[in-house]
C-alpha cells in the first residue's frame, strides 16, 4: 500500500520513535505497520491522538493512512503518527495549515530524557549527603 510518491507523504518524530505516513483517497481506514491501528494502538489516549489530526479537519473518512512506524513506545508512536499524518495532510492540500498549525498539530514536540550523570543517582537526582 504504500508508495514512493511524495505528494502524500509526511513524517513525524517523537522522542526517539519515527513514522513515516502516506495518505491517499480512501474510506478512513489507517494501518499502521501492518495492522488497524485500533489493535496496534492498545489505549484509548494513543488512539484519539492518532486521529485528531482528522477530527481537527473534518476529513475522518475521506482518507486511507499507511504508516510505518518505529522506535520509542506506544504513546510516543502515537504522537509521531499525529505529527505525520498532519504533515501528509498539509502537504495534500496546503489550506488545512492554518487550521492544524492553531490546533498546534505541527508543531514538533522535542523534548526528549535527560540523560544520566556520574556521581549521581538520576538525571536530576543526587545520592544522599552523609556528613559522619
Amino acid at each position: 500500500m504504500a508508495t514512493t510518491t511524495s505528494a502524500n507523504h509526511g513524517v513525524g518524530r517523537r522522542k526517539s520513535a519515527v513514522a513515516r505516513v502516506w495518505i491517499k483517497p480512501g474510506k478512513g481506514e489507517i494501518l499502521v505497520n501492518g495492522r488497524k491501528y485500533s489493535e496496534y494502538f492498545d489505549t484509548d489516549i494513543s488512539r484519539n491522538l492518532v486521529l485528531l489530526p482528522f477530527k481537527t479537519v473534518g476529513l475522518s473518512n475521506k482518507f486511507d493512512a499507511d504508516v510505518n512506524v518505529k522506535g520509542g513506545g506506544i504513546v510516543s508512536q502515537a504522537g509521531a503518527v499525529k505529527l505525520g499524518l498532519s504533515r501528509a495532510l498539509v502537504v495534500n492540500d496546503s489550506n488545512l495549515r492554518l487550521v492544524l498549525k492553531k490546533a498546534k498539530l505541527l508543531h514538533c514536540d522535542s523534548r526528549v530524557k535527560e540523560r544520566k550523570k556520574y556521581g549521581q543517582k538520576g538525571a536530576r537526582a543526587k545520592f544522599q549527603f552523609v556528613k559522619r
